[in-house]
């Protein structure tokens, strides 16, 4: 690029005020620079609190293709090599045609930060454009035709142009960079017309540019920006901010915006991720059109309570489709600071399409629907329930004290306090959570909740722990905290079964095939990071083991990070159990005792040695997989069956046994 095009767009970005930015761009290599790039740099030089309040990730270039691809350009691409090949039979779509398509669409991305999305899209439609022009000139007419062209300013001979493309975002300095993007790579792709021209084709003065609006999404009419009968495509990445850290203002852009199917303002706002927003908006928005959308999110709107209270309003008040879908991957960028999440890409639309696509990794599927958790299935709802679907017994939490830690222990701590305070030895209770019990070791809990008053006024330290609780809770701003401290050595959530009871990791590691499931005795007191379920046979660990109800669990729970967190209401109690008699309810529970005692065969490992892919023992693998057998059997699965087609078949009985209830 000559010097002066460099010097141009170094004054850009000082005159608006991003002087570490300009730094960084005046070091590049100008012959090399790709704008897409400029959304990362971007990122590297804000503060990075603002950047995780605003939500600002810029999206690497190979995951905008992972979305612009299936969204137009594999449609446009096989569209242009149809016509390519029936173009001799001068019956189909002509080249010129097609070109005049492309100069006629019109993108929109409602949260386009510094353009990366509408400067990759630019760029893709801009060849496909010089693919169909190189083909123009194919054949006998060719040179003719290359004559009138080089006659023909540029605009007459490349139609496609920035003013195709929209963005909305809501800083200021992201959309003047934005804007410079899309002049900079259409600048860049005239030099590439220069290969077939044979002479630099540029558009100079520059006359048009996309239309970059400084606003906040939420607070304008779409329409105000691009009519809705005109646009093609709504596309991007809206901003990745978790339902816990929305600030009021995002809240209010969310609860103004989302609707339930009730037509009210949704009560759901705790638990709905600040891109709802942008899928309510975006599915109301294309209402009576042929638009297609697509987002990159975060994978929490495909998991857990979200998903019921994000797509069920879309799907039923708006008769949207997913046409498709991107499981989860880890989004990645080229920016410094990068932000570990983890993604979907969803397309969708209300006319549906012919052939809908799965992407799992490498992996391409098609399937008769998209469901909202991204399993070829019909589209059902996983709603939370206080009950089990089926008849089984009841899960809960473990116990929660609200403590501040004063009952609480190491087995170091714990020894400390028996030497100053021996009688308190008889009130020590094992305590388990998901951590402890994966990883092989016990703290300890002071259970004074069945000390008589008398034995515990002989006990001054352990007074001192249950006056420090007192004023501890006393102390808290929530009303029922306050209340608690009239009881003070009793915890506010008390779960202690009188018998064996299965226990299940709140969260365990998306590495394992298998969450480590497993029996404790009454001894042991669990804390709420665990769910317990008492009464539960070898029967129910087994089948709660098997890879069938692991399929069921990936495939519903939420997430934290990309740990797999089980849930009561979600996992457990929405999960359809087979129908067994007698008979095959002994063989699982001889089965699952088979598992067990693969496990006691190495007592110096953890749950977390055994069930770590890389060093899982072959006995206990064989253990699992023989129930595994058992279990599909039980279900009247195939033994070969995908993991994909086992969560279809679950949603379908979910969807049967639901239906009945209703």
């Amino acid at each position: 690029m000559p010097t002066d095009f460099k010097t141009f767009w170094y004054r850009i970005w000082l005159d608006i005020g991003l002087v570490d930015f300009a730094s960084q761009i005046k070091c590049c290599e100008w012959p090399r620079i790709d704008p897409a790039i400029f959304g990362s740099m971007f990122q590297g030089v804000m503060d990075k609190d603002q950047r995780r309040e605003i939500g600002a990730h810029y999206t690497s270039e190979e995951n905008i293709l992972k979305l612009i691809n299936p969204l137009f350009m594999d449609e446009l691409r096989k569209e242009f090599d149809s016509i390519k090949k029936q173009a001799k039979t001068k019956k189909s779509k002509t080249l010129a045609d097609f070109q005049n398509k492309l100069a006629n669409l019109k993108f929109l991305d409602p949260a386009c930060g510094c353009g990366n999305f509408l400067i990759v899209a630019y760029r893709e439609l801009r060849r496909l454009e010089l693919e169909v022009v190189k083909a123009m000139l194919d054949g006998k007419e060719g040179k003719s035709k290359l004559g009138k062209m080089l006659a023909t300013p540029i605009e007459g001979n490349l139609k496609v142009n920035v003013d195709q493309f929209y963005g909305i975002e809501i800083e200021e300095w992201p959309c003047q960079i934005a804007r410079t993007g899309m002049w900079l790579m259409d600048h860049l792709m005239n030099l590439e017309a220069t290969a077939i021209f044979e002479r630099y084709e540029y558009r100079l003065p520059l006359k048009q540019s996309a239309t970059i609006v400084h606003a906040n999404a939420h607070r304008i009419d779409w329409e105000t920006i691009v009519p809705k009968n005109q646009l093609s495509y709504i596309l991007g990445n809206p901003p990745f901010v978790g339902s816990k850290m929305m600030s009021e203002r995002q809240r209010d852009d969310l609860i103004s915006q989302f609707i339930d199917t009730k037509g009210t303002q949704t009560k759901n706002a705790g638990v709905l991720d600040y891109v709802a927003a942008w899928y309510y908006q975006a599915s109301k928005y294309i209402q009576g059109t042929k638009i297609r959308v697509a987002f990159v999110s975060t994978n929490s709107i495909t998991q857990g309570e979200q998903v019921s209270a994000v797509w069920k309003p879309l799907f039923e008040m708006f008769g949207i489709h997913i046409d498709f879908a991107y499981r989860t991957f880890k989004w990645d960028n080229e920016a410094k600071g990068k932000a570990a999440v983890h993604c979907v890409i969803i397309g969708f639309s209300t006319v549906g399409s012919s052939q809908k696509v799965i992407f799992d990794g490498e992996c391409k599927t098609t399937a008769k629907n998209i469901n909202p958790y991204l399993v070829d299935a019909p589209d059902v709802f996983i709603e939370s329930r206080t009950m089990p679907i089926c008849d089984v017994p009841q899960i809960g939490i473990g116990n929660k004290p609200i403590d501040d830690g004063n009952y609480l222990f190491t087995d170091e701590e714990k020894k400390e306090f028996l030497k100053i305070e021996p009688q308190a030895k008889k009130w020590f209770r094992p305590w388990i959570g998901s951590h402890e019990f994966i990883n092989g070791y016990t703290r300890y809990c002071l259970w004074l909740g069945d000390c008589p008053p008398s034995e515990l006024k002989q006990m001054p330290e352990a007074m001192k722990r249950v006056t420090a609780v007192r004023q501890f809770r006393l102390k808290s701003s929530s009303e029922s905290t306050r209340k608690l401290a009239d009881t003070p050595t009793r915890f506010h959530v008390e779960n202690m079964p009188k018998v064996n009871y299965v226990v299940v990791p709140e969260t365990s590691s998306e590495r394992r095939a298998y969450v480590p499931i497993g029996f404790l005795s009454p001894k042991v007191l669990c804390s709420n990071a665990v769910k317990i379920i008492p009464y539960a046979t070898l029967y129910h660990f087994g089948i709660l083991t098997s890879s069938v109800h692991m399929a069921w669990m990936r495939a519903v729970c939420g997430r934290l990070k990309s740990d797999y967190r089980y849930s009561k209401d979600i996992v457990y109690n929405s999960f359809p159990w087979p129908n067994a008699t007698d008979k095959q309810k002994a063989e699982i529970e001889r089965l699952a005792q088979s598992v067990l005692d693969a496990r006691a065969k190495f007592p110096d490992s953890s749950l977390a040695d055994l069930y770590d892919p890389l060093t899982m023992p072959r006995e206990l693998l064989r253990a699992h997989q023989s129930l595994d057998r058992a279990v599909m059997k039980l279900y009247g699965f195939a033994k070969d069956m995908s993991e994909p087609e086992i969560v279809a078949k679950l949603m379908d009985k979910y969807q049967a046994l639901t239906t009945r209830e209703e």
